[in-house]
Formats: structure tokens, C-alpha cells, sequence
């Protein structure tokens, strides 16, 4: 009878690489997909909102500092593109989900991104997303204002704990901001039926 046994330097040796991928500063991760928040979509579909279409999320150049996100030595991408992409689809799947977005709508959302930060501390990270809203009907200005989202989360000294501490957040950033949109009365009253 024969004894096998398996290589452990294989798993050591990759383990070993991924640790100097993060080290050196070339790790690339990806934000997770974006998960709705069904509680604030209800209260927003409550209010019988109009059809809506949603503009090219801005900035759409992928340099842009909106569209880099940092954590420590590794880089978070979207897997949209860029983040404005990231939250224009979030939009899009937003407003689907309540049977109310359509390309053709005569209102229109557009959004600028004008703050995208995630800062993973020491024990607690920390997410700010600051963005432009502008809503029009018929070419007519209804809204603009600028929203904020702001996440809290675990966080450690150590990279292995902390860089995907703050990948899993970006999507949760994302609904604190959406959730902030969608509660806001003036928002609500500016995506509502135009009477005929």
C-alpha cells in the first residue's frame, strides 16, 4: 500500500503571491454586484412614482479620481466599467424594480458623482458617497441637489482583514446613498405623473 501525499507548498506559495500582490500595490479587486434595498424601493413605489429615464452617470472618464478607488495598496474597480457606470446601473435596476424606468420617459435623471471615498482606518472604515441629482421633464429643470451616503464598517490594522472590509462595502455605500435619494420628498415629488 502506497502513501500519497499531497504538496502543501502549492497552497503556501499561492497564498504567499496573493500577500505580495496586496504588498506591492498591483492587486486589483472587484466591488461586488449591487443588492437593492427592497425597503426603501417600496416606500418609493408607495407614491405611485412617473416612468423615468436615467442620463449617463458622470464623470464617465475611467482616470477620473471619482472612478479610482484606493484601498491601501490595492485598487477597488467596478465591474461596470467605472463607478459612475456601477451607479447608473443601480439606477436602472432600482427603478426596474419598480416597473417605473424608461428609456423614452420625458423625466429624466441625470447624477454627477462628486465624492467616492472608502477609507478602511485602523478598526473603522469609513464610505462617503456625495452625488448630484439633477431631474428634468420635458427639458424643464424639476430638482437639483446634491445627496450624501455614509457607511460605517469593521476594520483592522492588517491588510488581509481590512482591504476586503472595505470591497464588501461599496455596494452597501451605494444603497446608503440610493436609500438617501429615494427617501427625500423633493426627489419623490419631482419623479411624480405630470398631470395631463
Amino acid at each position: 500500500m502506497a502513501i500519497v501525499s499531497r504538496p502543501q507548498g502549492v497552497r503556501w506559495r499561492t497564498g504567499a503571491l496573493l500577500l505580495a500582490a496586496l504588498a506591492t500595490g498591483c492587486a486589483q479587486l472587484g466591488a461586488p454586484p449591487y443588492a437593492a434595498d427592497y425597503e426603501a424601493l417600496d416606500r418609493l413605489e408607495a407614491h405611485n412614482p412617473g416612468k423615468v429615464a436615467v442620463a449617463k452617470v458622470q464623470p464617465t472618464d475611467p482616470n477620473d479620481r471619482i472612478n479610482t478607488l484606493g484601498l491601501r495598496r490595492a485598487r477597488l474597480v467596478s465591474p461596470s466599467g467605472t463607478f459612475a457606470q456601477y451607479l447608473e446601473d443601480a439606477l436602472m435596476r432600482d427603478l426596474s424594480e419598480i416597473s417605473v424606468y424608461d428609456p423614452k420617459a420625458p423625466t429624466r435623471i441625470a447624477a454627477r458623482i462628486l465624492v467616492n471615498e472608502l477609507d478602511l482606518g485602523v478598526i473603522n472604515g469609513s464610505g462617503r458617497m456625495d452625488v448630484e441629482v439633477t431631474v428634468t421633464r420635458n427639458a424643464a429643470q424639476t430638482l437639483r441637489k446634491t445627496y450624501r451616503g455614509e457607511i460605517a464598517f469593521d476594520s483592522s490594522y492588517a491588510n488581509i482583514v481590512a482591504v476586503p472590509a472595505g470591497q464588501a462595502a461599496y455596494p452597501r455605500l451605494v444603497r446608503a446613498l440610493l436609500r438617501q435619494v429615494y427617501a427625500d420628498p423633493q426627489f419623490v415629488a419631482a419623479i411624480a405623473p405630470s398631470a395631463q
